[in-house]
């Protein structure tokens, strides 16, 4: 499985501020035996991220994973850069990475994040903070696999 991991901050792509969430999400993709294919750091501008989505995709990863950009803020511009290059949504994932991170912090209900299809890379959102991510892990574990599973045809028997 090939990953992409993109962290959306102004901070973080300036230089003022340590990335946490990409290598917390490499460190989590390799512990899966998951190659991370693509990493970058990108400002919170709906091009940019728009763009790496795209390249990425079409460089074949199977997963992309953002991670950043999801609130309410006035540069929180993941979600909207990510369903502008979406063919399919899947709000189930988002809605469930919602709900587990409720179960740790009313605040995960704030979230803004979406995922879905572009061709056949499954994008998901995630939240910029590490705890957030780490807590969100246990559920992709889960829902990585039977999405990939499900985008290549195959039936729900083998993931259950």
């Amino acid at each position: 499985m090939k990953i992409g991991v993109l962290t959306v901050s102004d901070s973080c792509a300036a230089g003022t501020r340590e990335d946490l969430g990409g290598p917390a999400i490499k460190a989590w993709a390799l512990r899966q035996n998951w190659r991370v294919a693509h990493q970058k750091v990108v400002p919170d501008s709906p091009r940019a991220v728009s763009r790496v989505l795209r390249a990425w995709s079409a460089a074949g990863a199977d997963v992309i994973l953002t991670t950043g950009g999801t609130g309410l803020g006035p540069r929180d511009n993941t979600p909207e850069a990510t369903a502008a290059v979406l063919d399919k949504e899947a709000p189930g994932i988002a809605e469930a990475l919602r709900r587990e991170g409720c179960r740790h912090t009313p605040m995960a209900a704030l979230s803004r994040a979406v995922c879905g299809l572009r061709r056949r890379t499954l994008i998901i959102n995630l939240p910029g903070s590490p705890r957030s991510l780490v807590e969100s892990f246990p559920l992709l574990e889960v829902l990585i696999p039977h999405a990939l599973a499900m985008m290549a045809g195959q039936g729900h028997e083998k993931h259950r």
